[in-house]
């Protein structure tokens, strides 16, 4: 069997929800497992997040796959409904909804619900994405309380640039939401993402919304999730499938972009962008052979990465091979593919198998 899996830590994930617990006292956790949980998996993520006040999806088909599971917990659609048809499905798996936008309030107040359906008002605060204007929370607010299709739980913004501690835009958010939601009497309100409960304790609320701080990495540029005490959820693992003897000249895969300086071992590993392990990673980034780091070498294909062995002569076929995760932050890796550690776990693709392990 090919050696390429993911290995996902559920107690790690258990840890990580405590520490966002821990670092927002007091407050109720909305945990976001979009995403396939990040690219953890959308179920495993909910069994092993059971502790959270509430579960956070993208839309209705992740949550109707939670239910289908058999998870009870609250879920959020954090995008809210797309069309009416999916309103029933909403009030029949007692899911609450954002609304953002201006077609689903209408949409709601035209629709006939068996029960009324919680939902969370979504605030524009200068994240420029989703969410109504500030200066118009007030009448959405208050025609969300006279429509008998919905009762409002509450309001929530996003938060642009949380991730720059320097930065002065989340403080003008959060007095633009203050002043917003001073027109919206009753209801819970939400702000902080992960990076707004771990260095921003003003954004805290009554509900945050941890999402990956939950898998183990940290939202600040040039930080790993073990500086904000956390502990990686997934790692990528795979082995050598070859170990072949160049010789001083020899250039390695598509396009010979690096050229053996000397003779040496090279070793060809089971995973390449066909798994998710990124093309563009440039020669020198970081892999773990039998726990060691040796460099990447050659450009990355579909199902294979090459990597330089002149620090470890012994190693063999089947040697362990770790990509990024235990020992080798993918924070690092994605540093190096010159992108953030969400699309490298997000992007592990379905062939890839993933295998739950406890701590």
């Amino acid at each position: 069997m090919r050696g390429t899996r993911a290995v996902i830590d559920l107690a790690a994930l258990r840890h990580n929800l405590r520490r966002a617990q821990d670092a927002a006292p007091g407050r109720r956790v909305l945990a976001a497992i979009k995403a396939d949980g990040y690219g953890h998996g959308l179920v495993r993520a909910a069994r092993a997040l059971e502790a959270a006040d509430a579960l956070g999806v993208a839309c209705l088909q992740e949550a109707l796959a939670l239910r289908a599971a058999g998870i009870r917990s609250a879920i959020v659609l954090l995008e809210g409904f797309f069309h009416r048809d999916e309103l029933a499905a909403v009030v029949d798996h007692g899911l609450e909804v954002v609304v953002h936008h201006r077609h689903q309030l209408e949409t709601l107040e035209a629709f006939d619900a068996a029960r009324p359906i919680p939902v969370w008002l979504k605030v524009d605060t200068g994240m420029h994405r989703l969410g109504f204007p500030a200066d118009a929370a007030g009448e959405v607010w208050q025609r969300l309380t006279a429509c008998r299709a919905a009762v409002p739980a509450g309001a929530m913004t996003h938060l642009a640039n949380a991730d720059d501690l320097d930065d002065p835009t989340t403080e003008t958010q959060l007095a633009r939401f203050a002043q917003a939601v001073a027109c919206c009497p009753g209801g819970e309100r939400s702000v902080a993402n992960s990076a707004g409960v771990l260095g921003w304790p003003a954004s805290h609320s009554d509900w945050v919304r941890p999402g990956i701080m939950l898998y183990g990495i940290s939202p600040f540029p040039g930080r790993d999730g073990t500086a904000e005490g956390l502990r990686p959820a997934m790692t990528l693992h795979s082995q050598l499938m070859a170990v072949n003897r160049l010789t001083a000249g020899d250039r390695v895969g598509y396009g010979g972009t690096w050229t053996a300086p000397e003779a040496m071992p090279v070793g060809v590993v089971a995973a390449g962008y066909g798994d998710g392990y990124p093309r563009h990673l440039p020669n020198g980034a970081p892999v773990l052979v039998n726990g060691r780091r040796v460099p990447l070498i050659g450009r990355v294909s579909t199902d294979m990465a090459t990597i330089d062995l002149r620090s470890q002569p012994d190693a063999q076929v089947g040697d362990p091979v770790v990509l990024w995760g235990d020992g080798l932050p993918v924070e690092e890796v994605a540093e190096w593919a010159g992108t953030i550690a969400y699309e490298l776990v997000c992007g592990v693709t379905q062939r890839v198998a993933r295998l739950e392990r406890e701590g």
